[in-house]
């Protein structure tokens, strides 16, 4: 039997737009952000940053934990804050 894969909730969605918005305004690219997460030791893709960034790809806690200090913020900031958020 197949397996559906783990469809992505709203806390995943407003995390995609969180990092999106907040890579925007540092002035990056999606390369250079993958680059950046990379270096730290998290080796990530343009594609695959793209596809997180349009929620079309999980971000584990370990992507999630890159892309924040790559992005010079704590983990925590990319996640809804409250209830509200998660609401759309």
């Amino acid at each position: 039997m197949a397996t559906r894969p783990v469809e992505i909730g709203p806390a995943g969605i407003v995390a995609a737009r969180n990092i999106e918005h907040l890579r925007l305004a540092r002035g990056l690219s999606q390369r250079q952000l993958a680059e950046r997460c990379t270096v730290l030791g998290r080796p990530m893709t343009n594609t695959a940053l793209s596809r997180t960034e349009r929620a079309r790809r999980r971000c584990d806690i370990d992507d999630l934990v890159a892309i924040a200090t790559a992005l010079g913020v704590s983990p925590g900031s990319l996640l809804p804050t409250l209830l509200g958020d998660l609401r759309g």
